[in-house]
């Protein structure tokens, strides 16, 4: 897994925006601090409370200039029902060949069927491209300290 002080790995994925575009974090290291919260699936109770907190909490992360994505393996279309029917002012991060999920260490194994899909887990990434936070749920269910993330946001501005 990635950790604190850890350059964040690259990747090039689907922005979930109301439209689809494309998504590399190397380009977007101007809106850092960057919160790339990791979610197991849409449309779940857990991630769509999630979601809405972050949501709900937006402003908070944009006074120090920080931006906020969620992250998950469904697909962009998929993606952008869920922004529009949980009113979602932030963009969705589409992992759907599980690159991001790999690279940053956060698969979860669904069984029977062993589908791969993110941990809950969110990183915080500095203009400088390095995890200045991390943090993986021990559960599906668990939800991360908002309180912890945006003082990792407004450490990383």
């Amino acid at each position: 897994m990635i950790d604190t002080g850890d350059d964040a790995p690259d990747f090039t994925v689907p922005l979930a925006n109301g439209d689809v575009e494309s998504f590399t974090l190397s380009d977007r290291l101007d809106e850092a601090p960057i919160v790339l919260a990791f979610f197991p699936a849409a449309f779940t109770n857990t991630c769509t409370t999630e979601m809405c907190t972050f949501r709900d909490r937006l402003a908070s992360f944009e006074d120090v200039g920080g931006t906020v994505y969620g992250v998950s393996v469904d697909l962009p279309y998929t993606l952008n029902e869920f922004r529009e029917r949980n009113d979602l002012n932030f963009g969705l991060l589409s992992d759907e060949r599980r690159e991001l999920i790999e690279a940053y260490g956060v698969i979860d194994r669904w069984e029977p069927r062993d589908i791969r899909v993110a941990k809950r887990a969110v990183f915080v990434v500095d203009a400088d491209g390095r995890i200045t936070y991390a943090w993986v749920g021990d559960t599906p269910k668990q939800e991360p300290d908002y309180e912890a993330v945006h003082g990792a946001a407004v450490d990383a501005a």
